[in-house]
């Protein structure tokens, strides 16, 4: 599928995975409305073809006005990309007591449903648009994660949140397919994003060098790469893609 001259959907376009793929999408000639929390749209760097919109993923009013903001530019919209998440750890028996549950629906809201809120409001626009060759109409790259499959001590949330990311892939792909829709997700390992912003280099690089080749951690450019490469390639559809230099995580 051709980006330039088309409107595309980034979250959690205001840092990290997000930002790197709105600047990739710019680029590549597509128009972006970036999607993330009001605090971090504020926070956010200018950048030419990039309209932010602050929005709530989990909040279906709010990711509905967001959508008809992205679907009332001229270029058609055609494109999501799905970033936006969160990675807080607690084991299910610790030291203060049993795993919470609100703890645990909160990641789950967010990463799980947050993601299939932002597909679900943004496919309905885009299979209004006209079709391309062979029927297509755009693409929806989602999010998920290594610890989808490898998760560690303390990612029973994360790893359940992003494990049914993984589960969507599919089944999605086979009930947009009638509207010319593709849906892939992106499983990235170690990448150097905001979240590890706060560990020291020495801790950064025992992560790296457990990484088999290349040892070091991956880079939000390389994951917008390949989002990029997803959005381009019309036979890609319904897959899961690890994005880890090889990497199997150790239980801790």
């Amino acid at each position: 599928m051709e980006i330039r001259d088309t409107t595309a959907i980034v979250t959690g376009a205001a840092s990290g995975l997000g930002a790197a793929t709105a600047a990739a999408l710019v680029e590549a000639g597509a128009h972006v409305v970036g999607i993330d929390l009001p605090g971090q749209v504020d926070d956010a760097p200018a950048r030419a073809g990039v309209t932010y919109v602050a929005a709530d993923i989990t909040d279906p009013d709010q990711v509905a006005a967001a959508v008809e903001r992205a679907a009332s530019f001229p270029e058609p919209l055609r494109t999501v990309v799905s970033c936006a998440g969160i990675g807080p750890s607690m084991r299910i028996l610790g030291k203060k007591g049993p795993h919470d549950l609100a703890f645990y629906a909160k990641v789950v809201q967010v990463n799980l449903l947050g993601t299939f809120n932002v597909m679900t409001l943004a496919a309905e626009r885009i299979a209004a648009t006209d079709p391309l060759e062979d029927g297509a109409r755009g693409v929806v790259i989602n999010t998920a994660s290594v610890a989808a499959f490898d998760g560690q001590v303390g990612q029973a949330a994360y790893a359940s949140s992003k494990g049914g990311v993984v589960g969507l892939t599919l089944p999605a792909a086979r009930d947009l397919a009638q509207h010319g829709i593709r849906v892939n997700t992106i499983c990235p390992g170690i990448v150097e994003t905001p979240m590890l912003a706060t560990v020291s280099d020495e801790f950064r690089a025992g992560l790296a060098a457990g990484v088999p080749f290349p040892a070091r951690l991956g880079r939000p450019d390389e994951y917008a790469e390949l989002a990029l490469d997803l959005i381009r390639h019309d036979y890609m559809n319904g897959e899961t893609i690890r994005m880890d230099g090889a990497l199997r995580m150790a239980p801790r």
